[in-house]
């Protein structure tokens, strides 16, 4: 299993993500430029140039047409992937914190961070025509923060409620008719990182900072299994095709001295999404693990570190061979 390392990037890569078909492998880091990969060989399609500082989220819409990305430059933008050029900003007044296109790709979400004396708070926006008057256009909808900030959000699959992650653990499901809250829970103590959906998503998991990665009911918001590891989890992501989940992770980037990476500290982890066993590690990164994700076909995945690598594992046959046994 070797993989193929992708290497474009100068500075901690913040998010990886694949498109729906799985061709292309988007990645987002801190030093302004996110990038796009063909991930079958790791060759490098090319950057989008235009953000001022650190990027914190990318994503981009099932047509693999439109790509968006938020950052800490105070703005949140929209691709072309084509070409790559930029096709429409949002000037913000705190940097963007965590952006996401629509299941249909009509709306698309983004959050602001609380700084500059500005309250957290979540935008919806419409996404169908983007020209000269996107910047000016007023959002759909704008829920304003007052507790803890959002570290992260999902989309239901129909549109119809959003899901999103907090600083305190908490998550919380928004009703998009009326903007109001309709179920919250807090099952973390600490920082959610990541979350993500399974292939139907039925169900989503969590990665927090307080060392675990939990799944989640979407409707109900009922926890149904819990990961634990001993250092805190910054991604997690639920395969395709198989009971399996991969948790990424490590200490703070600034907590880490000079370990090894012999020491496991960095390794990318294999659970059992419905035994909650550990059952495989795969090394390599150098540095904590801020994102990972499978690719649609369930076949390799990636994961970007501290380190400012992305690597992608194509998985060998004894891992589909493997069967857990009960």
């Amino acid at each position: 299993m070797k993989p193929l390392i992708l290497n474009g990037h100068e500075r901690t890569i913040t998010q990886i993500k694949y498109n729906r078909e799985g061709d292309l492998l988007f990645s987002a880091s801190k030093d302004n430029k996110p990038n796009v990969w063909y991930s079958l060989n790791g060759e490098r399609l090319g950057t989008f140039n235009g953000h001022q500082g650190a990027v914190w989220c990318i994503d981009v819409d099932w047509t693999t047409t439109k790509f968006m990305s938020g950052g800490g430059d105070n703005s949140c933008k929209i691709w072309d992937c084509a070409t790559g050029k930029e096709t429409g900003n949002i000037v913000t007044q705190s940097p963007v914190r965590s952006c996401l296109f629509s299941y249909s790709a009509n709306m698309a979400v983004y959050t602001t961070d609380k700084a500059m004396k500005q309250p957290c708070e979540i935008f919806i926006i419409d996404v169908r025509t983007i020209d000269d008057s996107f910047s000016k256009q007023e959002p759909i909808l704008r829920i304003p923060i007052s507790g803890s900030r959002v570290s992260s959000i999902l989309w239901d699959n129909l549109d119809e409620t959003l899901i999103s992650g907090h600083e305190n653990g908490e998550i919380i499901q928004w009703d998009l008719k009326t903007g109001k809250k309709l179920n919250s829970i807090t099952e973390h103590s600490q920082l959610i990182n990541d979350m993500q959906w399974n292939k139907d998503c039925t169900m989503f998991i969590t990665a927090s900072k307080d060392h675990t990665a939990k799944l989640f009911d979407a409707q109900k918001l009922m926890l149904l299994k819990t990961y634990k590891t001993e250092r805190p989890v910054n991604s997690a992501a639920i395969s395709p095709i198989a009971e399996h989940v991969v948790l990424g992770g490590g200490q703070e980037a600034m907590e880490v001295t000079t370990t090894s990476t012999r020491a496991g500290k960095f390794d990318s982890r294999f659970f059992h999404l419905v035994f909650e066993e550990e059952f495989g590690r795969v090394k390599g990164h150098f540095g904590p693990i801020n994102s990972v994700a499978f690719h649609p076909d369930g076949k390799s995945y990636a994961s970007g570190g501290e380190d400012g690598y992305v690597r992608v594992h194509n998985l060998d046959s004894s891992y589909f061979d493997y069967n857990f046994d009960y």
